[in-house]
């Protein structure tokens, strides 16, 4: 018997459910398997299934719950379904965007899997055609003390900036977390931003029958076999040995391969596009088959290698970088051909399209796969799955609290914790300015990042966010209170919020107290929504985040896309001048429940830390039209949202990005004349806002509620607890502020254990 023979044997051989339970397919979905086809699967085929009806790519778990999001409005192009959502940013043109996970590769080996997590999602926005314009990251860590912290910043921190320095797009916004909650399971979620023309936006749908596939770029290796069903499955300690199924990236690669297929597109050669991501030629081929309605025959011994006796199981599982398939138009396959060759990319014809319906794949000459696609896409499934109502949260009692004594020692004190605590360590290592167009970034403290569209007076605003600890508190209004911070970070720079991307990090669905936090929180976001204006084009899902059975804290994160007609009409945080008053926009209650103050300076977890802030949706829309408005006419100096630490930590952040002091007070007198429900409170749907006398004065402030807290100047910070002679004041200098807010991280970062 020659190799090939037995390689042929051993790929066709019948499968059992055994073999099945050993790909992740579970009793139920065995039976499913074997009365789709109507007969036992091959090896090929139960990996293809695997794969294809894991988690990650079949969202088997939430697609009845994404169903309630919002996907529309009059600026949407194209919603979720495709490589990436698609608005109207005027002029004939589109920001095209998405934000997915690299998480399960991240804790495994943190270099390679966040950077292949920047290069993935490069190719989702450039495979539709934009020129990517803008990088951003949500990360969360596990607390500072455990062993395995430092390493993973410091692995995940370079993947990122390794990557994308080197592909020359610029990493403008994103937020960095610390959290006992993810000491065996980091958080590592990627969202890029392109530009293109309208009417040159490319689908992986509209392949017909007839038509050549072409597959461009990196040769494919056996990196990245099965992470697809790795990013759907819990973790133990020691999965490091999982090493293996991480992939390996090539920044340089990336950079041709954009270049290349950019100039192929303007050649309109190209009838349907696919970036290989998860499950590599697997998904690319049966995603662009199923939405076309076709077939796909594909010989497996034409695909470009870079290791000898690879497998059909094993080139079509493999999860190889910078690799893309297309269909092309009769008679291009010459043009694309000259086009790949003059990058020095690989480039060949493997198949052709069918009118089959069915995955044909050979290999040696032989038939080593014959499946219909659509129970591999559509009829993937779909799972209902039990949930238990997440239990209420008693609001917090703060009376039982004693006031703090000083509340300058406070404010330092928050400051200076990991989440609040300058991420400039981390932002330096990243490339902000390569393209010449970021105009600010979010990661020194802005709310949201601004981003000209080139060689235009016009530009994107683009943020991240989340608060994970609203929604463990209460999943419903914390899913509200993240889209409606995004809502807030646009509106803060004087954007037109428009649509948003997501990625909702939870544990296994399996449990029905987790599903019931994934449910509420997906309901929650859907409401804000829909109430903002402001719908959900784009996404991931990454579940099964767990480590021996402890699942992270709930983390649907937001990625918030809005537009600048005018950049001589924007704000920052950085604008305040000495003389100017500070003012609140907004209700401000003393809301300290699941808030910062509550963590840190109480010490307060779980339950006892209470139930979140309420968002008023309402409110939202009419307060941030309000400060849209004020930027629009200039009436602003300065402009900061309200969130992590309440007013007293958002003026300081706009002190120090101004240089200048603040005297400032609480902002609201309860009953009980508890500064710190005033200064660290953390109602939703507030602003500050620094303006000068003139400004002011042309206010047209009916119907709201300003507030004025205290005046910029000096080089001080001054939090003064009362509005008679009796209030004490407490004064932090600038400088002092500054040392202990920038300084954490690379005390942290260059300590020894």
């Amino acid at each position: 018997m020659t190799d090939t023979t037995a390689i042929l044997d051993h790929l066709t051989a019948e499968q059992d459910e055994a073999a099945g339970l050993e790909h992740g397919i579970k009793a139920d979905e065995w039976d499913r398997l074997v009365t789709r086809l109507n007969r036992k699967p091959n090896l090929v085929e139960l990996g293809i299934y695997s794969v294809m009806w894991s988690e990650h790519c079949s969202y088997k778990s939430s697609r009845r719950h994404l169903s309630k999001f919002p996907t529309k409005n009059d600026r949407v192009i194209q919603g979720p379904g495709e490589n990436a959502g698609v608005i109207d940013i005027g002029d004939g043109q589109a920001a095209i965007f998405k934000m997915e996970s690299h998480n399960h590769p991240s804790y495994i080996e943190p270099y390679q899997g966040a950077a292949t997590g920047v290069g993935g999602i490069l190719r989702d926005v450039f495979t539709m055609g934009a020129r990517p314009i803008a990088l951003v990251n949500a990360l969360r860590f596990g607390s500072p003390d455990h062993p395995k912290t430092r390493s993973l910043v410091a692995g995940v921190v370079a993947g990122i900036g390794g990557y994308g320095n080197c592909v020359g797009v610029p990493t403008v916004a994103g937020e960095t977390q610390f959290d006992e909650g993810y000491n065996g399971n980091i958080l590592v979620n990627a969202m890029a931003v392109g530009l293109a023309d309208q009417d040159k936006i490319f689908y992986a749908r509209g392949a017909t029958p007839g038509n050549p596939i072409f597959y461009v770029g990196s040769k494919t290796g056996r990196d990245g076999i099965h992470g697809a069903t790795m990013a759907s499955a819990e973790f133990s300690e020691g999965d490091e040995e999982k090493r293996p199924t991480v992939q390996v990236g090539d920044p340089f690669t990336e950079k041709l391969l954009i270049e290349a297929c950019l100039e192929l597109m303007a050649t309109d050669a190209i009838q349907a596009i696919q970036d290989m991501g998860a499950a590599g030629l697997t998904s690319s081929s049966v995603e662009m088959a199923d939405k076309g309605g076709i077939g796909v025959e594909m010989d497996l011994d034409k695909v470009p290698q870079r290791e000898e006796g690879m497998t059909a199981y094993e080139i079509m599982l493999s999860e190889s970088q910078e690799r893309m398939l297309m269909v092309l138009k009769p008679g291009k396959v010459d043009v694309a051909k000259a086009i790949f060759d003059k990058y020095d990319l690989d480039a060949e014809v493997i198949g052709v399209t069918t009118d089959t319906g069915h995955l044909v794949l050979k290999q040696f000459g032989k038939v080593v796969c014959d499946i219909p696609v659509a129970p591999l896409a559509d009829d993937a499934p779909n799972y209902d799955r039990p949930w238990n109502e997440p239990p209420k949260r008693a609001p917090l009692d703060i009376i039982k609290y004693p006031e703090p004594e000083d509340y300058g020692a406070v404010l330092v004190q928050l400051m200076s914790c990991p989440d609040m605590a300058s991420k400039r360590w981390v932002w330096e290592q990243y490339d902000r300015h390569v393209m010449g167009d970021t105009i600010d970034s979010s990661q020194s403290g802005g709310d949201a990042a601004i981003v000209r569209i080139h060689e235009t007076n016009k530009a994107l605003a683009i943020c991240s966010d989340c608060n994970p600890h609203y929604v463990a508190a209460d999943p419903y209004e914390g899913g509200k209170a993240v889209v409606a911070e995004a809502y807030r970070n646009l509106s803060a720079v004087g954007a037109i919020p428009i649509a948003i991307t997501d990625n909702l990090n939870f544990g296994n669905p399996e449990k029905p107290n987790t599903m019931g936090y994934i449910v509420k929180a997906i309901e929650g976001m859907a409401e804000a929504c829909r109430k903002l204006d402001f719908p959900v084009v784009s996404g991931n899902v990454s579940l099964y985040n767990e480590t021996d059975g402890v699942a992270i804290p709930p983390t649907p994160v937001v990625g918030g896309v809005g537009l600048i007609e005018d950049l001589s009409k924007t704000a920052t945080l950085k604008g305040a001048q000495p003389g100017d008053a500070l003012y609140v926009i907004g209700a401000t209650e003393g809301a300290l429940g699941a808030s910062l103050y509550a963590r840190v300076i109480l010490g307060l977890k779980g339950e006892e830390a209470g139930a979140p802030p309420p968002v008023k949706l309402a409110e939202e829309v009419r307060l941030g039209g309000f400060v849209r408005s004020l930027i629009q006419s200039g009436l602003a100096n300065a402009v900061h949202d309200v969130s992590d630490g309440g007013i007293a930590c958002a003026a300081a952040e706009m002190a120090m990005a101004s240089a200048c002091g603040v005297k400032l007070m609480p902002g609201c007198q309860p009953e009980d004349n508890r500064a710190d429900l005033g200064f660290f409170g953390e109602d939703q749907g507030r602003y500050l806002i620094a303006a000068n006398e003139d400004q002011v004065r042309a206010w047209e402030s009916e119907g709201f509620l300003l507030t004025e807290l205290g005046k910029f100047g000096g080089d001080s910070i001054v939090l003064k607890t009362g509005l008679d002679e009796n209030g004490k004041e407490f004064s932090i200098t600038l400088s002092s502020l500054r040392e202990a807010y920038e300084g954490w991280l690379p005390a942290y970062m260059n300590s020894v254990d």
